[in-house]
């Protein structure tokens, strides 16, 4: 018997969409103020994912919960937008892309004009017309092509009240998912928030025999819940059934990880059992535990380190700007290492270069060197390497050719540590389950150890309320450009 241990996708992916074709599974997630944005993965098995390509480029705002659909031959990506300080949008506003195949090409996003909506959710109503479910829970109906929009939104469902005395976030009826088996139609939405409090986020199910409703709640809501702060996966909510190998039912839902919220909403799988009359009710007793994997799946593989030379950028796959303007890939070449322009004062207003990573304990290291520009004044260039989690909470280590910049709380530190000036240093950060401590090597010298460590159990989205993961990330700010060369990703322990 072949198992498999949650997360199967590890790291920083949260709101997963899901949809089967033919054999094979494709995945995407909320990918929030990151470019590439959209990042798919496929697998046939459910718990092994391979990473296929970036559906949008350049995001027209921070990229919410999105929800795949198949239609006469098309694939369909719907895509709520919520407005950043980079982007132009004011109000939440659904979109859409295309594409003839999964692996794409994707088109350009279109306007579905829907505004202060999110998590979109397509179905297929008994008729045949298309509709769109919200948060809410409301719809709208769409075009043939479903590429526009007819009507307005109506609210169509109230929801599954829990027990006032349970511990949540907040009600927040979201995340619509809509699946037919049979004569049903099932809804299933997420409510109790999807931070706050380990035993908030929840999983629950309507139904209806007809897309137009009444929608009947079931008798065994919810069917996924964190009921215990000791548990392994906390959060657990925004749930997609579907019919996996074998015709057996899976739920793919996210949660954090107890002990490790800094990693973000992670991938989880459970198996689905159904009633006698039709209910679906979760399968594992205990998610955090080995479960027996779908039929036919292949060992579960661990994600291992990996060095970058920068020969080929791998954008998407592994990097990712953070709050991207436009055409933010315009700031990257490959010569020598990776060079990227620099880009506002410091840290907090660059876009760096970020990665996901789902490891307890890891240890980074790379080559920086300053290029500056050739303005005058008061200009300066610093770069360097973080544990970024967003513009207001960072740590980590930079040069600025006269000293050591030393960061931490998301603010520049008093500390001065004594390292000559230098427009080259090479730098390493080692995570090791929250301790985080920085070295330093100067060309031919051994390394020296920085004279501060940092605890970062509290960089998560509890503490700043963004909804974001503590990743590894280069920098460039100022004047000029900065060259990473040999960077390494090394997993530290078990």
């Amino acid at each position: 018997m072949t198992e498999f241990t949650n997360p199967v996708l590890a790291g920083d992916r949260p709101d997963p969409a899901i949809i089967r074709v033919g054999d094979e599974y494709w995945m995407t997630y909320s990918s929030f103020e990151s470019a590439p944005g959209l990042l798919l993965y496929r697998s046939t098995d459910l718990v092994n994912w391979t990473f296929e390509t970036a559906a949008l480029p350049e995001p027209l705002g921070s990229t919410f919960a999105v929800d795949i659909a198949e239609h006469d031959g098309r694939f369909l990506i719907y895509i709520p937008f919520i407005p950043t300080p980079w982007s132009s949008l004011a109000d939440a506003s659904i979109f859409v892309i295309h594409a003839p195949s999964m692996a794409g090409p994707w088109s350009e996003p279109i306007d579905l004009g829907i505004r202060g909506a999110i998590d979109p959710g397509h179905v297929v109503g008994e008729d045949g017309r298309r509709w769109l479910f919200v948060n809410g829970i409301r719809r709208i109906g769409l075009a043939d092509d479903g590429l526009s929009t007819v009507g307005e939104l109506e609210h169509v469902y109230d929801g599954w009240r829990y027990p006032d005395d349970w511990v949540t976030e907040a009600y927040a009826l979201e995340g619509p998912k809509l699946l037919r088996r049979g004569d049903w139609c099932y809804l299933v939405s997420a409510v109790g928030g999807t931070a706050g409090p380990p035993t908030g986020h929840m999983v629950i199910v309507a139904r209806s025999r007809s897309v137009h409703g009444p929608w009947e709640n079931s008798p065994h809501n919810p069917v996924a819940r964190t009921q215990h702060a000791d548990e392994r996966w906390w959060s657990r909510g925004h749930a997609t059934i579907l019919q996996g190998p074998a015709d057996a039912w899976w739920m793919v839902s996210h949660g954090y990880e107890h002990g490790y919220r800094t990693l973000g909403r992670q991938i989880l799988l459970e198996p689905i059992a159904w009633t006698d009359d039709g209910w679906p009710v979760a399968g594992a007793l205990d998610i955090g535990a080995p479960q027996e994997a779908p039929a036919g799946a292949a060992p579960q593989l661990a994600a291992p380190g990996f060095d970058d030379d920068f020969a080929t950028l791998q954008l998407g796959e592994r990097w990712a700007f953070h709050a991207p303007g436009p055409g933010e890939a315009e700031r990257l070449r490959s010569d020598d290492g990776l060079v990227l322009a620099a880009k506002g004062g410091g840290p907090a207003d660059t876009s760096p270069l970020c990665l996901v990573t789902g490891d307890h304990s890891y240890e980074l290291e790379v080559e920086v060197s300053l290029e500056p520009g050739s303005g005058s004044g008061s200009s300066s260039l610093e770069g360097g390497l973080l544990l970024f989690f967003s513009n207001r909470l960072f740590c980590g280590m930079g040069i600025d050719g006269e000293r050591m910049l030393s960061y931490s709380g998301g603010a520049r530190t008093h500390w001065r540590e004594p390292v000559e000036p230098t427009r080259s240093l090479r730098l390493r950060i080692r995570n090791e389950e929250h301790i985080v401590t920085g070295w330093y090597r100067l060309p031919g010298q051994d390394w020296v150890r920085h004279g501060v460590r940092y605890e970062t159990s509290g960089y998560h989205a509890n503490t700043m309320g963004d909804l974001q993961s503590l990743r590894p990330a280069l920098y460039a700010a100022g004047d000029g450009a900065v060259r990473f060369r040999e960077f390494t990703y090394r997993v530290l322990g078990g």
